[in-house]
């Protein structure tokens, strides 16, 4: 949840809104965000699961060194989501799904 109204700040300026299509579903996030981030606000946690164990990863580091939040973005595997900007139209997908 974005903060709307800060005490010191004032108010926050009104944001336009992109539709992104995650596993299928479409989605309003904030333009301009990165998807990881835009993402965790509409409450998801897990960007792709490990092949081996198949354990859940989420953003970790936030600056795209770790690679814990690569998914599948317009058909291209490992983008590393936490720098990578929303675009309106975009295709998300989590990668390593148990259904792939």
């Amino acid at each position: 949840m974005s903060i709307k109204k800060h005490p010191i700040l004032g108010d926050a300026p009104e944001v336009e809104e992109v539709t992104v299509i995650l596993d299928g579903v479409p989605i309003k996030v904030e333009k301009g965000q990165m998807i990881a981030a835009a993402l965790l606000e509409k409450g998801v946690r897990v960007n792709r699961y490990t092949r081996k164990n198949h354990a859940a990863r989420g953003i970790f580091c936030g600056i795209g060194q770790c690679t814990d939040c690569v998914m599948i973005v317009n058909g291209q595997r490992n983008v590393r989501t936490c720098i990578t900007p929303v675009e309106d139209g975009m295709i998300i997908e989590t990668q390593n799904r148990t259904e792939e």
